[in-house]
């Protein structure tokens, strides 16, 4: 029989972590629970939001949810408390009961303000479940009503608003960000890296209007949001306005029962979170600390943990506030911790930047460059879960050896002290994960389930592997090579279990061999591999689903939303009609064009509805699929060989063609790429490739395993003096062993460091055929050549297949006039529509036919 009733005010995250404490701790089941919350969701998770405005079917419920069940719990949803009755503890529902409590803890949490300003009635908030699907709603309501893609208007360049952005431009919505600041998320970044950011977030198509705040919200007649009207005088069109400015704490219970709030909002509390009164607690975002509230998970869990002490008769405090941030923008990443700013007086700040990659990396460090005191990440925010830890503790080596954008690896799991915090939203240290894999965690999932890491926001996992790993190799355990956490096996693992069960789908895939619904890690290597093995043409057969966005598109996205085209020219070699043909489409669709390091010729700027016109003239042209999308063959580099040059030995045009036309199309585990040199002065740089061959006097030399990228390798000799017909049968079995063997996105450097006995294992398996694999391996790379169909070329005789290449579902059949292009040094403007109907385009002084609009489909 329960002694006392907590009565808990509120349904959000540290709602849910006081449940789950008290549950967990009340063995003797002393204390009745009560928990009222106004939403008619269980709690859930309001960190993943932008999950949910990608696809109103997930389900965001924290877990556990077992405690909902529990004897000792009462939840009541869809109810909210209209007052609190001090002297009789009791508190009034809108349902009309009246509860008894002998504690009451306030987890009211905030609301999203909006301005008073004319219109602001009109606008959108992004706060709840409900604010999600409501917008997902409006913005598919109003593409089928306009006929274009409507366009959103995000007030609020903080985390809130830049996920609110970055999940409308998902939906095909046109996104702006309105923000006061001079950059973006101002209160977490420093000036440089809210620049980088800006350059990110603008790189996705989304505009900025910085500096300046929304003072109208314009309507028409009929009461429609038309535009935005900023208090610097420009005027926004918009026809959704959402804000995400910040949040305020809801004390309107508190103050209007008479405990003490702070001048700027929230609940004021002490050491214990209890409040003015000694029966009342306050904890997460209403609660105020020293007179700030904030809005973050951890600080929030670590309040509900010291209330859960203290109200089973424990004596613990709340101190701190981590408030370290991660941005949970698909394809952007921005996190910051600590000193971000570099307060702390004789603070010494660290700094890699990029700006043209959108590139910022920053480590803050005491005056004697010893000790962490902050750091500040954008566009690769690697080192973020391994440095975090280490804040305030004193670094090992040189702090820009931290630095991931200048070739540095993360801090590994082992060089870590007990007492570091690994995962801060649950005040799990890595003595405490430690501990639970000696207690027998040795599975991701046990561990987290064990340990609570890693369970929420999720950004500590990668490290929280790490330790795993780090632990079970020193016990001299089995280090589990799962894939994730829907398939146990690794992708070598399942590469061959697909091969010998001959499965060709992913449901078969899933279903045989794994659970559940996949997920970003899974989906991709299995669509990888089943493209590997048979060659169908990618997106058809529910393998669509599974690609990446460039391979989902057959062309690269670029930074500004724009795709790029990029034909295949075979060891660089081409002739001047089919020159001329790609100076034509540049000319025609306006494209920026742009020779590669790899011999070919990239065009920038293709609208995605654009892309089927282009091919077909490249492909009428006898083009065919450059692959610059896929995990697969990039090119073949060559210099021009004895066919030209007085110092070749061999003729390296020739080869070079020959292979890029035998591996084209070839899915991988990563993307690769071969150079062909026809002499030792190595023009092509073919040891800076993943497969590199060096003609000589007597023959050819191979290299494999070299690379580019943040941490370059040069190839190693792996054979010498090989004729043609043995080059490529050692070339077949060498690609086809790492496809098998190769982790995912694993380039061939890192495979080969990791085989056990490296280049020599590898050209035991190649040459020597140690294992008895020679002739499956070169049946196999056989297959894929005599399978083998150019994508655009397939995708253009299909109907079905050109209805992927729309901008949006309704998309009308000519493109918005008010969509303006920007030049790049002087490359051609889009030719004008008079140009086009007359049929011809100005090329380099010469007038050239051009394929008619309709003919062109």
């Amino acid at each position: 029989m329960a002694d006392r009733t907590t009565v808990i005010v509120g349904g959000g995250p540290a709602a849910h972590r006081l449940v789950d404490a008290l549950v967990a701790r009340d063995t003797q089941r002393r204390h009745a629970i009560v928990l009222i919350a106004e939403e008619p969701h269980r709690p859930y998770d309001r960190v993943q939001l932008s999950k949910r405005l990608a696809d109103t079917t997930v389900d965001l419920t924290l877990e556990p949810a077992s405690h909902w069940d529990h004897e000792s719990v009462e939840l009541r949803t869809g109810e909210a408390v209209l007052a609190i009755d001090r002297a009789s503890r009791t508190v009034t529902t809108s349902a009309g009961a009246v509860v008894a409590y002998d504690d009451l803890v306030l987890a009211t949490g905030s609301s999203a303000p909006v301005p008073d300003i004319p219109g602001s009635h009109a606008a959108r908030v992004y706060r709840t479940i409900a604010d999600v699907d409501a917008l997902v709603d409006e913005i598919a309501v109003l593409s089928s009503r306009l006929g274009r893609a409507p366009r959103v208007a995000v007030a609020g360049g903080g985390l809130l608003g830049l996920e609110a952005a970055g999940g409308v431009a998902s939906l095909g919505a046109e996104a702006v960000i309105i923000h006061s600041g001079g950059w973006l998320m101002s209160a977490q970044l420093d000036e440089g890296a809210g620049q980088a950011l800006g350059r990110l977030i603008a790189a996705r198509g989304i505009d900025l209007h910085l500096g300046t705040r929304p003072r109208e919200v314009v309507l028409a007649d009929t009461g429609e949001v038309t535009a935005v009207r900023c208090a610097d005088g420009r005027t926004v069109p918009a026809d959704v306005v959402v804000f995400a400015i910040g949040i305020r704490a809801r004390d309107e219970l508190a103050r209007d029962a008479g405990l003490a709030t702070a001048e700027r909002g929230g609940v004021i509390v002490d050491e214990a979170c209890r409040t003015s009164d000694p029966a009342v607690w306050a904890i997460g975002e209403v609660a105020a600390i020293d007179g700030r509230t904030v809005g973050l998970v951890a600080p929030a869990n670590a309040m509900a943990e010291t209330v859960a002490d203290r109200l089973l008769g424990g004596s613990a405090t709340f101190t701190t506030i981590d408030d370290a941030t991660k941005l949970k923008l698909s394809g952007v990443d921005v996190a910051s911790f600590g000193d971000a700013f570099a307060r702390e007086p004789g603070a010494l700040e660290i700094v890699y930047a990029d700006p043209a990659r959108g590139l910022y990396q920053k480590l803050v460090v005491s005056d004697d460059a010893k000790t962490l005191l902050g750091g500040v990440f954008v566009g690769d925010a690697a080192p973020y879960a391994g440095l975090r830890p280490l804040l305030g503790r004193q670094l090992d080596s040189e702090p820009a050896t931290y630095l991931s954008a200048a070739g540095a690896e993360p801090p590994a799991g082992a060089s870590l002290p007990d007492d570091a915090l690994i995962c801060s939203c649950n005040n799990v240290t890595a003595g405490s994960v430690r501990e639970a894999v000696g207690e027998g965690c040795h599975d991701l999932g046990e561990l987290k389930a064990c340990t609570r890491a890693g369970t929420q926001c999720g950004s500590c996992v990668p490290l929280v592997k790490k330790l795993l790993e780090t632990e079970l190799i020193s016990a001299g355990a089995t280090v589990s090579r799962a894939l994730c956490e829907h398939f146990d096996l690794s992708r070598q693992e399942l590469f061959e279990s697909v091969r010998v069960l001959g499965l060709t789908s992913w449901e078969e895939t899933v279903g045989r061999l794994g659970r559940g619904r996949g997920c970003d890690i899974c989906k991709p290597a299995v669509g990888s591999i089943l493209a590997s093995q048979h060659g169908e043409y990618p997106l058809d057969g529910g393998r669509g689903p599974l690609q990446d966005t460039n391979d989902r598109a057959l062309a690269n996205m670029q930074k500004d939303g724009t795709y790029s085209v990029v034909p295949r020219i075979p060891g660089g070699e081409i002739t001047p009609q089919k020159l001329a043909v790609i100076a034509r489409v540049a000319e025609e669709y306006g494209l920026y064009t742009k020779i590669t390091g790899g011999q070919r010729i990239d065009l920038f700027g293709a609208r995605l509805e654009q892309l089927p016109e282009i091919w077909r003239q490249l492909v009428d042209a006898g083009f065919e699929s450059g692959q610059a999308y896929g995990k697969a063959l990039r090119n073949v580099k060559s210099c021009v060989g004895s066919t030209w040059c007085r110092y070749g030995a061999q003729d390296s045009v020739a080869m070079a063609v020959d292979l890029e036309l035998r591996y084209r199309g070839l899915r991988a585990p990563h993307k690769f790429k071969f150079g062909v040199s026809g002499c030792a002065r190595e023009c092509a740089e073919a040891r800076s490739k993943d497969v590199g061959v060096i003609a000589t006097e007597k023959g050819w030399n191979l290299y494999v395993g070299g690379n580019g990228g943040f941490q370059p390798a040069h190839a190693q000799l792996l054979a010498s003096e090989l004729d043609d017909e043995t080059l490529v049968r050692y070339i077949d079995r060498y690609l086809m062993y790492y496809i098998r063997t190769a982790d995912r996105l694993q380039r061939t450097a890192r495979w080969m460091e990791e085989l056990d006995g490296g280049l020599d294992h590898v050209r035991d398996v190649v040459v020597n055929d140690s294992l008895g694999l020679g002739a499956e391996l070169e049946a196999a790379m056989a297959k894929h050549i005599d399978s083998y169909e150019d994508e655009w070329a397939a995708t253009l005789r299909d109907p079905e297949r050109l209805r992927r290449f729309r901008s949006f579902v309704n998309a009308p059949g000519t493109p918005d006039p008010s969509i303006a292009r920007v030049v790049e040094r002087g490359q051609p403007r889009p030719a004008s529509e008079r140009e086009r109907a007359e049929g011809a385009v100005l090329v380099a002084g010469a007038t050239l036919p051009v394929r008619g609009r309709e003919e062109g489909r």
